[in-house]
């Protein structure tokens, strides 16, 4: 009877993973549509968050990367900000 009842256990635990198997798809589908969303916004974050260029300047570069994807970004590295910073002297 113990033989019986074991493998009774061991089918139920079958069939709840595999009725779990679309959940946990869903679960990793999510996770991956959330990780590349991060990355797409990752750059409009990071000129956000910058101090090396002005107000304007930054709406330009991000509306930049909305409508040019990541060559944008790439060309905000090599070439921001437009206008040079002045140095301050002591």
């Amino acid at each position: 009877m113990k033989c019986l009842g074991n493998i009774l256990l061991v089918l139920a635990a079958i069939m709840v993973i595999i009725l779990a198997l679309p959940v946990i798809g869903l679960g990793i589908g999510a996770l991956i549509a959330f990780s590349v969303f991060f990355i797409w916004l990752l750059p409009i974050l990071l000129i956000m968050a910058s101090d090396v260029t002005g107000t304007g300047e930054k709406i330009a570069w991000i509306l930049a990367i909305i409508f040019l994807s990541w060559f944008a970004w790439i060309f905000y590295f090599l070439l921001a900000p437009i206008k040079p910073r002045q140095r301050l002297r002591y």
